[in-house]
């Protein structure tokens, strides 16, 4: 792991490497880097398990020319969490 992913609190899920989140506003929002090698079939399920259980919506996707992908979730901040941020 390089050092970029490593200060982003970067860990592996199924080939993915999911950044920590990080809230603005109303909403949380998440990072997910999908190496070339994940299928689209594989990233759809990915993320569809994420958004099922995790409360995640689709915010933003990038495909880079090598094949990455970059997407990034958003969920709005839960209030008993924006709650535990105020105290």
């Amino acid at each position: 792991m390089d050092d970029a992913r490593a200060r982003e609190g970067a860990g592996r899920d199924g080939g993915a490497l999911v950044g920590a989140p990080v809230v603005e506003g109303d909403w949380e929002y998440q990072p997910v880097r999908l190496p070339p090698d994940v299928t689209r079939i594989s990233a759809t399920v990915q993320l569809g398990i994420r958004a099922e259980f995790g409360g995640w919506e689709l915010a933003r996707t990038l495909l880079y020319a090598d094949g990455t992908r970059k997407v990034w979730l958003r969920r709005r901040v839960s209030r008993s969490l924006a709650a535990g941020l105020a105290t």
